[in-house]
């Protein structure tokens, strides 16, 4: 700066004179020092301005970036991002001049970027939640949980369409989350697979049905797997959504298209395993396990827990008469008549062959007896066509109930309503033996 003065002192006799100052004058040694004076002072002053009040700031701004580049470098690699909060890395803006914009840009980029980490950490968050299940109830809840917390609405819910028909799969904030099946919204997303989205009118008259508060804003956004749409998450806010929020909403439904996909997949997985193919009831392998689960919760809560084993009488004469293809329509016929008496939380088993077991959780010696009467009086009563003919069958039952009977699991339990089988089969058969 000291040589530009120097410079424009120089220069400024030799200017002087285009506008008008005589060359006596404007050469004369003592307007020259006195010009080659006036640019060394202004240089200086100059010089000393940008030491003591620029160099200071433009110093702070590269020591602050410097650290924060470091700070980010260190983060990378460490997963550690405390240190780099735009509060500790960001700069203070002391001018309204072109330093003072530096700072506020600096500032810009702080914020830019962590936004940027959190919306990251939160896609990585909720991609790690749906991995680390597969069950489907669990994962919808899940997912749900996280997309009403990044997004901040006060209601949502996932429906899913599976064997072409709708169900939830979660709901949070919704009073009677069913009615969104019926709904045109839902129907229109899932049939165009677009993304829909309204503003409630002020006016407008909302009963409470859907959810415990007034929406502002609602919107559906479609989940699809290769292109096709399986499941749709609406969500609602009193206050309406930020632009940033339905970004991340928008992330998030790439990876819940998958996983959705993988659950439903492997909840039917589960549901084939565990049926038996030719009633539907459930197989062997997976009746023991509901009973050992049963039993184990007998036990903890020392509750009851009724076993009721039955099978059908003289059913090899059935197929020597009629044919297997009779016999497997009898057993099919018997297990649906078994089935119309249990309970919602009964478990109904075909054992093996003509053979099927009851699994009464919380059931008392009296009411398995009164059920496994009903099971007999029913079949008893139930014809299965062949041509002119009808044939009909009997069973024979047997029953256990814990804690009555003294048991220590319930391999055991199980053992002493076969037994009970077999003394009805001993009694003559078509009748219920305790």
């Amino acid at each position: 700066m000291v040589t530009f003065g120097v410079l424009a002192g120089i220069v400024f006799p030799f200017f002087v004179q285009s506008l008008g100052v005589s060359k006596d004058i404007a050469l004369s040694s003592s307007f020259f020092f006195a010009t080659l004076c006036a640019g060394v002072t202004v240089g200086a002053i100059n010089y000393l301005i940008a030491l003591w009040v620029i160099r200071p700031r433009l110093r702070y701004l590269s020591h602050k970036m410097g650290e924060t580049g470091a700070q980010i470098q260190k983060a990378t690699y460490t997963g550690d991002w405390t240190g780099c909060s735009p509060e500790q890395c960001s700069v203070k803006v002391e001018s309204e001049d072109e330093l003072g914009d530096c700072a506020i840009a600096f500032n810009n980029l702080l914020d830019s970027f962590s936004e940027s980490r959190n919306v990251e950490q939160a896609v990585v968050n909720f991609t790690r939640s749906l991995s680390s299940t597969l069950d489907f109830e669990e994962l919808a809840e899940n997912a749900l949980a996280k997309i009403v917390c990044y997004t901040g609405a006060q209601a949502g819910a996932i429906i899913v369409q599976a064997s072409g028909e709708l169900e939830i799969a979660a709901s949070r904030g919704i009073k009677k989350p069913t009615t969104l099946l019926d709904s045109d919204l839902v129907r229109h997303m899932f049939r165009d697979g677009v993304e829909i989205k309204f503003e409630m009118p002020e006016n407008l008259i909302i009963d409470g049905i859907v959810s415990d508060f007034r929406p502002h804003e609602v919107i559906a956004l479609p989940i699809s797997f290769n292109n096709v749409p399986i499941a749709s998450v609406v969500l609602a806010s009193s206050a309406g959504f930020k632009r940033g929020d339905l970004r991340v909403a928008r992330l998030f439904r790439q990876g819940l298209g998958l996983a959705l996909q993988n659950a439903l997949a492997h909840r039917q997985l589960q549901r084939v395993s565990a049926l038996d193919p030719l009633t539907n009831a459930y197989n062997r392998r997976f009746g023991m396990k509901r009973l050992h689960e049963e039993f184990s919760r007998a036990v903890r809560t020392r509750g009851n827990l009724a076993v009721i084993m039955f099978d059908i009488d003289h059913f090899k004469n059935v197929n020597d008469t009629y044919g297997h293809l009779v016999g497997d329509r009898v057993i099919v016929a018997v297990c649906a008549a078994g089935q119309r008496i249990l309970r919602e939380d009964d478990i109904f088993v075909r054992y093996g062959g003509e053979e099927f077991c009851a699994i009464l959780p919380g059931a008392a010696a009296q009411s398995a007896l009164d059920v496994a009467e009903r099971i007999r009086r029913v079949v008893a009563e139930t014809q299965v066509e062949e041509g002119e003919q009808r044939v009909n069958v009997n069973i024979s039952a047997g029953i256990a109930v814990y804690p009555d009977n003294t048991v220590d699991n319930e391999i055991d339990l199980l053992g002493l309503a076969d037994k009970q089988l077999y003394n009805a089969k001993q009694r003559g058969r078509n009748c219920v033996s305790i």
